[in-house]
């Protein structure tokens, strides 16, 4: 989100929120002379860097990555600890160590969780850092600003794809649809043969779907007069609601949850040839395909064109975020783009880089998507992510308002319109709660 006045709109906020009387300050390192001092000090410093980054067999681990960086610099020197509990944990204890001024200097944070963290004054502006290594990031780099505070840099991205079975299509004679319009027809093409090119996930509703509402130009979240102004029921968000209501009422759409044993088995018995997904899940949703006959047949395009241009919008990704009291945000930063611009690495993670960069396609997912540079497919993704969609603080509860409104509209006893009701309702309702600004017009 680029809108500079979102600042003060978060800044209003903190008093109701933290239930001081003198808000936190979200932006300690915009004049303060660490920020702008040499990025290689004259003597060795310490930063420590925390993560929840897999390290799983046959990956370069973190460790491994950072022992490298300290080797080349020794004046700046990097400690990584890992966070092997959930998200939520993590973020609770960041809160709790900063408040007691022995917090981390870097922080792994998921991008719906960098508003909160921001509200409560728990991260840095490192705008002026963060402006020298834009240019080395895609349309991620948007996720980790605040009302036009940026508070580090991405790391990997989730941009929603299309990925397909080619081999089917080409049985069907349909072609990978490019738009909304051609996807309805390719869809009830495909379903009149038993066929379907898409599933519906009510369970991954709030990501899923937001991030196609920013696929079609939706910013849903942004600043009028110091006041936070909520647009998730938009004109982009009904084209997005319109378009899967037509595929639900000609029953050209499967209605699985994501996550069930009912997708999975759509998927082997090949059924499911075709669906809406997050770059991240390229790196094992076609596991269940390795022993049958349709290993090897799917490939990866771009997300069909809900607007006027290609454009894609985000679900999940994390960045590495500056935390409150970091005394050397400066050649933090320095690390900071260099850890999250070492692709390869990052890729042996499992992660999809935000960096503009592209890593060599592994090997695995070569062969599972027929030798495609699947790689590249995904930085073109991260490229034409919506840059100026971004989340509130409190996002998190407007997703079970969201899944359960999408439940509804899969079972046929709600529409698709309402699930993007919900959440207008719900983020007002998040924001309310948390004693933040809404602008009403």
């Amino acid at each position: 989100m680029t809108v500079a006045g979102l600042l003060s709109a978060a800044a209003l906020g903190l008093t109701a929120c933290g239930g001081d009387a003198t808000p936190a300050d979200p932006t300690p390192a915009a004049s303060s002379a660490e920020a702008t001092s040499a990025e290689t000090p004259s003597e060795p410093i310490d930063i420590e860097y925390m993560h929840r980054l897999p390290d799983g067999e046959g990956m370069t681990t973190v460790a491994e990555i950072v022992g490298r960086w300290n080797a080349e610099n020794p004046n700046i020197q990097v400690k990584a600890t890992k966070f092997d509990g959930k998200a939520q944990e993590m973020i609770t204890k960041l809160e709790t160590d900063i408040n007691a001024n022995n917090g981390v200097c870097l922080a792994q944070l998921g991008y719906a969780e960098v508003p909160e963290m921001f509200v409560k004054g728990l991260t840095m502006d490192v705008t002026a850092e963060a402006e020298k290594y834009k240019d080395n990031f895609g349309g991620a780099y948007g996720q980790m600003s605040v009302g036009g505070a940026v508070v580090g840099l991405p790391q990997d991205s989730g941009p929603l794809i299309y990925m397909y079975n080619e081999t089917e299509f080409k049985a069907l004679g349909i072609e990978v649809p490019t738009n909304a319009e051609e996807f309805v027809a390719a869809a009830k093409t495909a379903a009149a043969k038993g066929k379907y090119i898409a599933d519906f996930e009510a369970d991954e509703a709030q990501n899923w779907l937001s991030g196609q509402s920013a696929g079609a130009g939706a910013v849903w979240y942004s600043a009028v007069d110091d006041a936070w102004k909520v647009d998730a029921a938009s004109d982009q968000s009904m084209v997005v609601a319109n378009f899967w209501q037509e595929l639900l009422d000609s029953k050209a759409a499967l209605t699985h949850d994501r996550w069930s044993d009912a997708y999975t088995a759509a998927l082997v018995d090949g059924t499911l040839i075709g669906n809406i997904a997050a770059a991240w899940e390229v790196g094992f949703a076609l596991d269940p395909l390795d022993t049958t006959a349709y290993a090897g047949q799917w490939r990866v395009a771009q997300l069909p064109q809900f607007g006027d241009a290609p454009m894609t919008g985000p679900d999940g990704g994390s960045g590495v975020a500056v935390m409150k009291g970091c005394e050397y945000p400066a050649q933090a930063m320095k690390f900071n783009n260099w850890f999250n611009t070492q692709v390869e690495d990052l890729a042996s993670q499992g992660l999809v880089p935000a960096a503009a960069e592209a890593a060599a396609t592994p090997e695995k997912w070569s062969t599972q998507f027929g030798g495609q540079d699947v790689m590249a497919e995904l930085v073109t993704a991260n490229k034409n992510l919506n840059a100026d969609f971004a989340y509130i603080p409190g996002f998190s509860a407007v997703g079970p308002k969201m899944t359960e409104a999408a439940a509804a509209a899969a079972a046929g006893s709600g529409k698709v319109a309402d699930v993007f009701t919900a959440a207008q309702d719900a983020s007002i309702a998040a924001l309310k709660d948390a004693g933040l600004p809404v602008s009403e017009g």
